[in-house]
């Protein structure tokens, strides 16, 4: 099994791609030893120093080292090697049972801007998600109230120093574009 390995925007976060589908719908993300529990791999990948938050996509794994504790070149080899022997081993990537995160958080916004929320929605998947994805990370609509819309980053995307730069520079201007309504986008 070869494991290719990507650098993200977030010099804290390495996307790996191991070649296959890791999760055929949805994604998964793991910011502590008790959320990842829900997933074999990530329970893996948390039992190596250093490893501080864990997401999946499609076909990548984005992990995330802690600050000060080691360096990619003492943390790298050990995650991919947790990452081979999962996927050699046959288990499941996500317990049985585990939800996985679009089901977890509740949107927020008033009805009567449906016809808003359901372009921005569009303009998300189509033309931001893949390009973050890209980069190993996701983002998500949260909710829109007083032309303020409000998004979830995540993977690599989440805690990353140009992320601010991505939503106000990318994001909002694309939202303002289809959107003259949309007067900001902000983080939650």
């Amino acid at each position: 099994m070869f494991i290719q390995t990507e650098a993200t925007p977030n010099p804290a976060t390495l996307k790996f791609l191991p070649g296959r589908v890791v999760l055929t719908d949805g994604t998964f993300e793991a910011r502590d030893t008790a959320s990842a529990e829900r997933s074999p791999l990530a329970t893996a990948l948390f039992a190596v120093p250093g490893v501080s938050g864990v997401y999946f996509g499609h076909d990548f794994i984005s992990v995330t080292k802690a600050d000060g504790v080691n360096e990619w070149p003492q943390v790298k080899p050990a995650v991919l090697g947790a990452i081979m022997d999962h996927f050699q081993s046959g288990r499941p990537v996500l317990a049985e049972g585990t939800a996985l995160a679009e089901d977890e958080t509740e949107e927020f916004y008033d009805e009567a801007d449906h016809d808003t929320v359901v372009t921005i929605k569009d303009l998300l998947e189509t033309r931001v998600r893949p390009a973050v994805a890209g980069d190993g990370g996701d983002i998500t609509f949260r909710g829109y109230r007083d032309g303020i819309v409000y998004l979830e980053m995540k993977g690599a995307c989440s805690g990353c120093p140009s992320s601010t730069a991505t939503l106000r520079q990318g994001v909002q201007n694309l939202f303002r574009h289809f959107l003259p309504s949309v007067r900001e986008v902000q983080a939650l």
